[in-house]
This record gives structure tokens, sequence and C-alpha cells, in this order.
């Protein structure tokens, strides 16, 4: 399995946005190990932040945007 540390940019192995990684732990909630990810979508003309917590066996690493 795939270690994730905060800062890495991941995205769902289905496909999707990039996200960024903001935390990797034990979700109190379920007791599983979680990702929590953080990514802007497009809301009309404006950005918007979205948050969400995932499994790591649902992520994969990805690579930076070139600039």
């Amino acid at each position: 399995m795939t270690a994730f540390n905060a800062g890495d940019l991941v995205k769902l192995k289905s496909g999707g946005p990039r996200m960024t990684v903001e935390q990797v732990g034990q979700n109190a909630m379920t007791g599983e190990n979680s990702v929590w990810c953080v990514w802007f979508e497009t809301v009309g003309n404006r950005q918007t932040v979205k948050r969400e917590v995932f499994l790591p066996l649902v992520l994969e690493k990805t690579q930076k945007l070139a600039v």
C-alpha cells in the first residue's frame, strides 16, 4: 500500500481532480486509516474549496502540473 504524507498530490484511482493531502491518520469516527484531502472546484465563475476524507486504498499519488 502507498504511504501518503501531508502535501502529497493525489487523485482517486477512478479519476477526478488532483487533490492535496492535508492530513493522514486514524479516523475517530470509523477507526480506519484515512487521508484528508483538499482541492478547488469551479462553481460558476468562482473557485470553491472542497474537503473530503478517503480510505488510502482508493487514492494514488500523482505528479505536479507543469507550469
